[in-house]
């Protein structure tokens, strides 16, 4: 196989394309091939860094500059692996979701991603953020699985969580302001130190915005009619390793993983209970989701109440492939 972009295979010729998110907490690089015509997605690279570009974005309403500085070290190694693989920079495409929707400078943002990675990121709606999740999480999904339909997919973020209900096409979506950083931010903070355990009071007060935000997703997204729940992100993620039992994060043990909404409901637990030496020394535990992923493992326990759940499955695809999906479909109708 060549690097350049695209190459012919036994089922066709593939898209190379490298596809950036960049969100509230983590960002995320996945370089690819992909045949637009039948779907086939090959992963070449996939990583993320934990840079935390919505630190205190909910209570400044700007990015701070060491979040940028972050978030720019890590534009810089993604810009070298790109680059490697030899992806066009048309085939390029970095999609910004919560953090830098809801900054006041986000033009700073912008002209650092313009000049060290040549494209500008594209700073998308909640709807679309959701869309691309929903496509990336259930592309896989169909024929083995056996899954019964519709699907729910949620996307529990750093700063918001996408709500998504379809079959082979979504039906509805939301998007609402609760993630794991800003509600760890909003109630777990006091004196510029996270209150480690949290108190009582400070759980309950997470609780009833996730409760509130619930109520205001159901207004969109028909939460009655959940067939299957999806669970996307690191807070899933890490709490799937967690019940899984395992000794190190494996990425392909815990994808289509399912896990228990009484499993769900005992991490939890012991994750709000837990001082921060104690969530560390958990061995999936990346160590950027310390402080936060107790916030985002009562986001899932809710959204599993809520619904009726009992159990999620767990995907490690989300909107990294979903948008690979959509800049190989866009090359394959580009084609002479």
């Amino acid at each position: 196989m060549t690097t350049g972009t695209a190459t012919d295979g036994p089922r066709g010729t593939t898209v190379r394309v490298a596809a950036v998110d960049c969100g509230t907490n983590s960002i995320r690089l996945l370089v690819a091939d992909v045949d637009p015509a039948t779907g086939a997605l090959t992963d070449l690279d996939r990583r993320m860094r934990i840079v935390r570009l919505g630190q205190g974005v909910d209570r400044t309403g700007r990015l701070a500059p060491e979040a940028l500085e972050r978030t720019f070290a890590a534009c810089r190694e993604y810009a070298e692996v790109i680059a490697e693989h030899g992806v066009s920079a048309d085939r390029v495409r970095f999609v910004a979701t919560s953090a830098s929707r809801d900054a006041e400078n986000r033009d700073d943002f912008v002209r650092g991603v313009v000049s060290l990675l040549g494209v500008e990121p594209e700073v998308i709606s909640g709807d679309q953020e959701a869309a691309y999740s929903f496509t990336g999480a259930t592309r896989g999904l169909t024929g083995a699985e056996a899954l019964d339909t519709p699907y729910l997919v949620v996307d529990i973020g750093g700063g918001s969580t996408e709500f998504v209900l379809g079959d082979d096409t979504v039906t509805a979506a939301r998007s609402v302001d609760i993630g794991c950083v800003r509600l760890t931010e909003r109630h777990l903070v006091a004196d510029g130190a996270v209150v480690d355990p949290p108190t009582g009071d400070r759980v309950a007060a997470i609780r009833a915005d996730i409760d509130a935000a619930l109520d205001e997703a159901a207004r969109a997204v028909p939460l009655d009619r959940v067939r299957t729940l999806v669970g996307l992100a690191g807070s899933v993620t890490t709490v799937a390793g967690i019940a899984l039992g395992l000794a190190a994060y494996d990425s392909a043990a815990i994808h289509h993983s399912r896990i228990t909404v009484e499993q769900v409901a005992e991490i939890t637990a012991r994750l709000l209970a837990a001082t921060h030496a104690e969530r560390a020394a958990i061995p999936v535990m990346h160590e950027g989701r310390v402080d936060v992923i107790g916030a985002g493992a009562l986001v899932l326990l809710r959204i599993m109440e809520r619904t009726g759940a009992k159990e999620v499955v767990v995907s490690e695809h989300d909107i990294l492939d979903g948008i690979a999906y959509a800049v190989a479909e866009s090359a394959g109708r580009d084609r002479p």
